[in-house]
């Protein structure tokens, strides 16, 4: 018997029996409506796992499916997949605010994509994330806390203790990366690139072959938006499947999420094995902050797996470390201290803050608190 039923609404007949076919043989018990309002009904008589639905269908705006599913007790829970013939920035973002867990391009790779989406949405998250290297990702509340800078800083020090592991930097902030211009990368392969690559080219090997090597940074990176119009351009749909062939590739893959929290980095957040949240003692970011960290743990992310750095960027007013925690209701785990002008010194000269001022406190810093992460990322992964 099989084990999960999925329901797939869509009004192209060639369509929908074409997915139809491909989930049957994936011994999933499948469930057709050529119509939106006909879906809705089935979805609360029947009680699929998931369903799928062409966002585009003339009856019902996908969007407003979505919305009616998410409200109804009886389907609140059901993963919800947009598998659309409409490939805009606009109408991918539309229904993932709505509700829809992912965004799927029709197109000759969208196969693929569509089994891994399915997968991951039905509980097979342990199984996903326990597979390759070790994935942190670096977010914070409010811009202007740093985050870029911690992030490559971080990354620089994990290779450097760490000689004999490979380590990646992924530039996820949108509209306009932030990575790059601090470590001196002008290359033309970024996320926008690659997410337009068909699936079968990003491959771990070409991730490990092709992504640039900024070796006074000591790890490879693949570069973010170049400009907010190529940041509309990103195929989400192809996210989670680049970050999982770069977990086969690299031991480290930290992930630049910058303040960029959406429908489209909480996979990638629950997913991780070490949130690193960068905080900045002014009160309105810590509360920020508290406001975030309550959302994260409605959403199941554990308070083990968040590490924060408390980072006085702007200058030596603020709160103290005991009065953020007890703001955030969590504990500081690392707190840099002002760096007056010298981490936009070593910025603008494209270089590690420890290679540039190795005597700094801060440097030191830096040095164990790359330690402590993996090692707490490591024991998060084991268990």
């Amino acid at each position: 018997m099989p084990e999960k039923k999925i329901l797939i609404v869509d009004a192209d007949v060639a369509s929908r029996n074409f997915v139809a076919r491909n989930l049957t043989s994936q011994k999933y018990e499948v469930i057709q409506s050529d119509s939106a309002r006909e879906g809705l009904i089935i979805a609360w008589r029947d009680r699929p796992d998931l369903m799928i639905i062409d966002p585009t269908i003339a009856d019902l705006k996908g969007e407003e499916v979505a919305k009616k599913l998410k409200q109804d007790p009886r389907s609140a829970d059901m993963p919800i997949i947009a598998l659309s013939s409409d490939p805009s920035m606009a109408r991918v973002k539309s229904c993932l605010d709505a509700g829809f867990g992912e965004y799927i391009t029709k197109s000759g790779q969208a196969l693929p994509a569509l089994s891994e989406a399915i997968n991951r949405l039905l509980g097979n998250k342990t199984t996903i994330s326990k597979q390759g290297g070790l994935l942190m990702v670096f977010l914070s509340a409010k811009g202007g806390t740093g985050t870029s800078s911690m992030c490559a800083n971080i990354a620089m020090n994990i290779a450097q203790n760490q000689p004999e592991s490979s380590v990646v930097v992924v530039d996820m902030v949108l509209p306009i990366g932030s990575i790059a211009p601090i470590v001196g990368y002008e290359g033309p392969e970024n996320i926008v690139t690659v997410t337009d690559m068909n699936m079968g080219e990003t491959t771990p090997e070409f991730f490990r072959e092709k992504l640039p090597d900024m070796k006074t940074w000591k790890f490879h990176l693949l570069a973010g938006s170049p400009d907010p119009e190529s940041g509309n351009l990103i195929q989400v749909g192809r996210i989670w499947d680049i970050i999982t062939a770069l977990k086969d590739a690299y031991d480290y893959v930290l992930i630049d999420l910058g303040r960029s929290l959406s429908k489209i980095s909480l996979p990638l957040i629950q997913h991780a094995d070490l949130i690193a949240l960068i905080v900045s003692t002014d009160a309105s970011t810590v509360s920020l902050t508290k406001t975030l960290w309550r959302y994260l743990k409605n959403k199941g992310i554990d308070a083990s797996a968040v590490y924060i750095i408390l980072n006085r960027a702007v200058g030596l007013e603020g709160l103290s470390k005991t009065e953020a925690e007890k703001m955030i209701e969590l504990p500081v785990k690392s707190t840099m201290p002002y760096l007056t002008s010298n981490m936009v010194f070593a910025n603008t000269h494209h270089q590690p803050f420890a290679l540039k001022f190795p005597n700094d406190t801060a440097s030191v810093i830096f040095r164990e608190s790359a330690k402590e992460m993996a090692v707490l990322a490591r024991a998060q992964r084991a268990g």
